[in-house]
C-alpha cells in the first residue's frame, strides 16, 4: 500500500509540483493550503508524512505541527523554509520535526529525505515491536507454573521489579535462574537498558577484571584496543552474574567496590567511570555455607542480598510439571512443525512422579526427545525409545535352589541394569548413582553380560 504525504504550501505552483514528483514516485499525496486546513484533513485521515512551508496564513507550520502532537496524529514533519528563516526551522526540529528543506526547493533533495524518513519509521516501529515481543517473552507471567511455590516466586518479582536494590537468586541448577532475572529487568523501569549476563564461573580470575570493568589499550598482553566493560555495557540496565559463588575472593573485592561506589575504573586507565547498574546475582551453592568456609566475602554476600529470590526445584512442584509438558510439546512442536496434541495419561503419569536432578532444563530436553520419536498426535509409553521409558519393576523371587551367591548376583545384574536404563546408559552418570568407580561398573557390566544392552 502507498504510504500517504500532506503537502502544505500557500503557493499553488509550489505546491502542485512537489506533488507531482511525490506521486510519480509511487506516493499517495494530499494537499493543503494553509495550516487550518490541513490541521482537518490529519483529524480525518492518517497520513506518514507532512511536508509544510512555516510561513503561511491562518496558521503557520509551527503551529500545526504543535496541533499535530497535542492530538497525538502519528505523521512525522519535514519543514519547508528559507534560508532567512532558517532559525525557526531550527526551533522546529527541536520540537520534534524530523528534517527540514531550505528555498528554493530541490524536488530530488525532497524526494530522498521523504524516502529517508520513511525508512527510519520503519525501522522504528520494527524496534518497538521486537521490544515489545522481548518484553512479552520475558515477562514473568511467562514462567510457567500454579504452584503455591513458583506463585510465591510470582509475588517477589512483582514486589521488587520497580526497585533498584540488587537481588540474590538462588535455586538448583536447571530451575531457571536467568529466566526469572530476565523477568526482573524485562518488569522493571529499566527495560529500556540492556540486560547482559555473565557466566562468572566460565571467567579465570586473570580476565574477570577486564571483563566486568573494560580495559585500556595497551594495559596488559594482547589489549590491542580500547575494550568496554560489561559494567558499562549494562548501564542503565541489568547485570546479570551466573554462578557468582564461581567468582574469586580478588575478584569479589572488585565486584564489591562497585557496587558500593557506583564506579569502574577499566584496567589501565587513571579515571573512574560512573555507572547506575543494577546487578541481579544468582548461584546454586549454598552461599552463607560459602561465606562461613572463607570462600566468600561476607560484605559482598550482604550487599547482593537485599533481596533473595528461591527457585524451588521440580520435586517442590509437581503440580507444574503437566503444565511445563504442555509448553514444551507447544514450543517444539512449533520449532519441528509437529502437531503433537499432547501425552497419555501413563507417560504423564510417570514424567510427574520421575525424579528430574537436572530440574526444569533436564525436562525440557526430556520432552524435545519424545517429540524426535512421537509417532501421532499423542505420546504413548511405546512410542518412548527404551532408554526414555519408564523402568518395571518387578518382584523377584530365586529359584528354590539356588544359592545365596547367585541370588546377590541376579539382583546385582538387575539393578545395574535398571540404573544404565534411568541414566540413558550414559557410564559416568551410571557409576555415580551407584556410588562405584567406572572402572567397576565396566568390570560388571563385562561380567553381566551388559555391554550390549544398548
Amino acid at each position: 500500500m502507498a504510504q500517504r504525504v500532506l503537502i502544505v504550501e500557500d503557493d499553488d505552483i509550489t505546491r502542485h509540483l512537489l506533488a507531482a514528483v511525490l506521486a510519480n514516485r509511487g506516493f499517495r499525496c494530499d494537499q493543503a493550503s494553509n495550516g487550518r486546513e490541513a490541521l482537518e484533513m490529519l483529524g480525518g485521515q492518517d497520513y506518514d508524512v507532512v511536508i509544510t512551508d512555516i510561513a503561511m496564513p491562518i496558521m503557520n507550520g509551527i503551529e500545526l505541527m504543535e496541533k499535530s502532537a497535542e492530538l497525538n496524529l502519528r505523521a512525522s514533519f519535514i519543514i519547508i523554509t528559507a534560508f532567512a528563516s532558517l532559525e525557526t526551522a531550527l526551533e522546529a526540529l527541536r520540537k520534534g520535526a524530523y528534517d527540514y528543506l531550505l528555498k528554493p526547493l530541490n524536488f530530488e533533495d525532497v524526494a530522498i529525505k521523504v524516502k529517508k524518513l520513511l525508512e527510519h519509521k520503519e525501522l522504528v516501529q520494527e524496534n518497538q515491536a521486537l521490544r515489545q515481543e522481548i518484553n512479552a517473552q520475558y515477562d514473568f507471567s511467562n514462567i510457567i507454573g500454579n504452584s503455591p511455590a513458583i506463585r510465591k516466586v510470582f509475588a517477589t518479582i512483582r514486589k521488587v521489579a520497580d526497585s533498584d536494590s540488587h537481588v540474590l537468586i538462588t535455586g538448583k541448577s536447571g530451575t531457571g535462574k536467568e529466566l526469572v532475572a530476565k523477568a526482573l529487568h524485562y518488569s522493571s523501569p529499566r527495560r529500556r537498558g540492556r540486560f547482559v549476563a555473565i557466566n562468572c564461573g566460565a571467567i579465570t580470575e586473570t580476565l574477570i577484571e577486564s571483563e566486568l570493568f573494560g580495559h585500556k589499550r595497551g594495559s596488559f598482553t594482547g589489549a590491542v584496543t580500547d575494550k568496554e566493560g560489561l559494567f558499562k555495557a549494562a548501564d542503565n540496565g541489568t547485570l546479570f552474574l551466573d554462578e557468582i559463588g564461581e567468582m574469586s575472593l580478588t575478584g569479589q573485592a572488585k565486584l564489591l567496590r562497585a557496587l558500593e561506589n557506583r564506579e569502574i575504573l577499566p584496567v589501565g586507565a587513571t579515571a573512574v567511570v560512573p555507572v547506575h547498574v543494577r546487578v541481579i546475582a544468582a548461584t546454586n551453592r549454598e552461599l552463607w555455607q560459602e561465606v562461613q568456609a572463607g570462600r566468600f566475602r561476607e560484605d559482598l554476600y550482604f550487599r547482593l542480598n537485599i533481596i533473595e529470590i528461591h527457585l524451588p526445584s521440580l520435586a517442590e512442584r509437581r503440580s507444574d510439571i503437566p503444565l511445563l509438558v504442555d509448553h514444551f510439546i507447544a514450543k517444539y512442536n512449533r520449532q519441528m512443525n509437529r502437531h503433537v496434541k499432547g501425552v497419555d495419561p501413563a507417560v504423564q503419569s510417570y514424567l510427574s512422579k520421575r525424579e528430574w536432578k537436572g530440574e526444569v532444563r533436564e525436562l525440557e530436553n526430556y520432552i524435545e526427545r519424545l517429540m524426535i520419536f512421537a509417532q501421532g498426535e499423542v505420546i504413548r509409553l511405546e512410542d518412548l525409545p527404551a532408554e526414555l521409558r519408564p523402568v518395571e519393576h518387578t518382584v523377584w523371587q530365586p529359584e528354590a535352589e539356588e544359592s545365596l551367591k547367585g541370588a546377590v548376583a541376579h539382583f546385582e545384574r538387575e539393578y545395574i541394569r535398571e540404573q544404565l536404563i534411568r541414566n540413558g546408559y550414559h557410564r559416568g552418570r551410571t557409576a555415580a548413582a551407584l556410588q562405584i568407580g567406572e572402572a567397576t561398573l565396566y568390570r560388571k557390566m563385562s561380567d553381566y553380560g551388559l555391554n550390549d544392552l544398548e
